[in-house]
């Protein structure tokens, strides 16, 4: 278990006992199947604004969606659930949250909510889109990602596949609610693939304008949308599993990553901007010196954002543009 996910654990855990210990107080205790918005809309919460903006997406105005992480400043590894975000849960009529252990303790609190089955985005042990896709991006002479995420990588919302399976469960979960608009919520599900549809063929056409193309990434987060770009991630691995375990990155590692950006080996340093650390300071500094591009990427909407479309789009052509330069 990483550290990061101990925290998540052990912050689930407080706020479970205060749940326990308060929570009867805040209701009757028997929301059930949860209860509806006053004005009458679905109520809905999920885990963070990513995958609320799906549901929001495909809802429209018969939905009343509460995003528990939606801080553009907060990261989601290490946030802490209060006992209003436990209530709001246990309330919901409708759950919807990524799983794959990015966010247990979202995960941790629907239990507490015994309505329908909740939205999980990434379910099992393994990512069936990762696997079928896994090695389809080598590099020009066969050359496998440097970061291999054939073990568990749970940033599927920048996995298009996943987000419109998301869309389509969400409808049919809503349909099941509010059968009177279950049209509605199937139209705006097949508008919102449409645009994701039109979304995946320009992160293709990344990969055909730039065949060959390495970077470097301070966090996995991208992993997917670099996958279908046919991008080749050549993060050191022991780089990434330290940023990504919170431990010191081996001297070998540090060394290796900063001569591929510093010697301009890779077109740019993908970095995942809500997560900020001296090493991950240190990688854009080498990289802003070598006149590398750095590609922001986040894990929720920034603020101002509400459309999950347009969000991605623009990182997308933050990509595009990077390599373009």
């Amino acid at each position: 278990m990483s550290s990061r996910r101990a925290r998540r654990l052990f912050a689930t855990t407080s706020v479970l006992t205060a749940l326990a210990l308060g929570l009867t107080a805040c209701g009757d205790g028997g929301g059930g199947s949860g209860q509806a918005s006053e004005d009458g809309r679905i109520s809905v919460v999920a885990s963070t604004n990513v995958w609320g903006s799906v549901v929001e997406a495909v809802g429209g105005d018969h939905v009343d969606v509460k995003s528990i992480v939606e801080d553009p400043s907060a990261d989601p590894h290490s946030y802490q659930a209060s006992a209003e975000d436990a209530a709001d849960v246990q309330d919901a009529q409708l759950l919807v949250y990524n799983g794959g252990g990015y966010d247990e303790f979202f995960e941790q609190l629907a239990g507490q909510n015994s309505g329908g089955e909740p939205v999980v985005a990434f379910e099992g042990e393994g990512h069936a889109h990762g696997d079928e896709h896994a090695g389809e991006h080598a590099g020009e002479g066969g050359e496998e990602h440097g970061h291999d995420h054939g073990e568990v990588n749970e940033h599927v919302w920048y996995d298009l596949h996943v987000v419109a399976e998301v869309a389509d469960k969400v409808a049919a979960r809503l349909s099941e609610l509010d059968a009177g608009a279950k049209q509605t919520f199937t139209d705006n599900a097949e508008a919102f693939k449409a645009d994701l549809d039109e979304l995946t063929q320009r992160i293709e056409k990344i990969g055909t304008d730039h065949p060959g193309t390495k970077v470097v990434a301070t966090e996995p987060v991208a992993h997917y949308l670099l996958e279908s770009a046919g991008i080749t991630d050549a993060t050191p691995h022991d780089y990434a599993e330290a940023i990504e375990n919170e431990t010191d990155v081996p001297v070998a590692a540090q060394q290796q990553v900063t001569e591929l950006v510093s010697g301009k080996q890779v077109r740019a340093v993908v970095n995942n901007s809500q997560t900020v650390t001296p090493v991950t300071e240190k990688l854009v500094g080498t990289a802003k010196d070598a006149g590398v591009p750095v590609v922001d990427v986040t894990e929720t909407l920034p603020e101002g954002t509400t459309d999950y479309i347009a969000w991605m789009s623009t990182q997308v052509d933050a990509l595009a543009g990077a390599l373009g330069q």
